[in-house]
């Protein structure tokens, strides 16, 4: 109430300094995110620092962002990101901190490949129950999620096999040893490792899978018309697992960065909270990137940049790091919204034409890209 009278007071002051804290706040969250330019005369680690965080941050989102795509351009919903991550950060945490013979490189590339296995498998699972015995994809992986939350957090992380005995009372594994964890990219001062590496080349390896692929294109044709394909002679089912194998090796790479990257805060220990939420999150960069790969990737950088930025805009400013969840909420809800509802009035529309009944040979309604037939001959991927 008294903001309300300061306003109509002196509604010039009010909007000055409405205006300055505004300001403050996306100054603060440009300079966390991008560039800070009172550090032009400090060093590299200063001036690259924040955009190397952007790229720690967005590194998983790229991964989880093509996991979804994947598996929605085959027609389903992966909702079961945060168990796939989890099983796959378990695989390479085990391998990570057990397997210690082996040389480092090697030792590396086994915990990476164990991580993306993990996930594989768990993934796969839910392709496998969907193809053969018509269990809905969304409701198993729901499911799922919560086995692999609770297997870690209430069992796992006690045993003798991962409980690291210095951290007493602590459900947290033991570390993995420095041969397995993902080496700095740009230099041990900045805060971003291989694994945007490895993301990009994944996206590369979609993008790729999805336009030059026979496997891409059948996956293609079950998503937009599962019949027609059928009738085709395309393998549904095959395709079906096929793809949730996919998704959740793609998946599990968010666990191994999680656990053996540098975003890890617990000295690349494995602990409840290990997936943070990014299962679901990458959903939302999938809406923003349209299951486009390389939209994948500038939707995750811009959702990274919003974390990089969001925790010095919170110290400077004094504005509330959910702030920039409203703010991811909101990005989605414009960018992804309208296409959504244009193809629920077109849905609405076509059932108006044949009479309220639906023809088994048309496609769910896709709010990511339409159906039209030159997208799954080789079109845009």
């Amino acid at each position: 109430m008294n903001k309300l009278g300061y306003f109509f007071a002196a509604p010039g002051d009010f909007l000055s300094s409405a205006w300055n804290d505004i300001s403050s706040a996306y100054s603060s969250l440009f300079k966390g995110a991008i560039f800070d330019p009172a550090t032009v005369s400090g060093t590299p680690s200063q001036f690259f620092g924040p955009i190397s965080n952007t790229l720690e941050y967005a590194t998983p989102l790229m991964f989880g962002g093509l996991a979804i795509s994947v598996a929605f351009r085959a027609g389903m919903f992966n909702i079961g990101g945060q168990g796939q991550l989890i099983v796959g950060a378990i695989c390479a945490s085990y391998v990570g901190f057990s397997w210690t013979a082996l040389p480092g490189l090697l030792h590396m590339i086994v915990a990476v490949l164990a991580g993306i296995v993990g996930g594989m498998l768990y993934g796969g699972l839910v392709g496998w129950l969907k193809a053969y015995r018509g269990a809905h994809e969304v409701i198993v992986t729901i499911m799922l999620n919560y086995v692999a939350f609770f297997f870690l957090g209430s069992w796992l992380l006690n045993t003798s096999v991962f409980h690291n005995p210095a951290a007493a009372g602590q459900a947290i594994s033991k570390p993995a040893s420095p041969s397995a964890v993902l080496p700095h990219l740009f230099g041990d001062s900045l805060f971003t490792d291989i694994g945007l590496l490895f993301a990009l080349a994944a996206t590369f390896g979609v993008a790729w899978f999805f336009k030059r692929s026979k496997l891409g294109f059948e996956v293609r044709a079950v998503g937009l018309r599962p019949s027609a394909a059928r009738t085709a002679g395309i393998n549904v089912n095959r395709v079906q697992i096929a793809s949730m194998l996919i998704s959740g090796g793609l998946m599990g790479m968010i666990g191994v960065t999680q656990t053996l990257g540098l975003a890890n805060p617990n000295n690349n220990s494995l602990s409840p909270n290990i997936d943070a939420g990014l299962g679901f999150t990458a959903i939302t960069v999938a809406l923003l990137g349209r299951t486009k790969p390389w939209g994948v990737v500038w939707a995750a950088l811009l959702f990274g940049a919003l974390e990089a930025g969001g925790a010095l805009m919170q110290t400077q400013a004094q504005v509330s790091i959910e702030i920039i969840t409203v703010m991811q909420a909101l990005i989605v809800i414009f960018v992804a919204a309208p296409q959504l509802v244009q193809e629920i009035f077109r849905l609405r529309a076509h059932k108006i034409d044949t009479g309220g009944k639906g023809d088994e040979n048309t496609p769910a309604p896709d709010p990511f890209h339409t159906t039209d037939t030159t997208n799954v001959a080789g079109g845009e991927a």
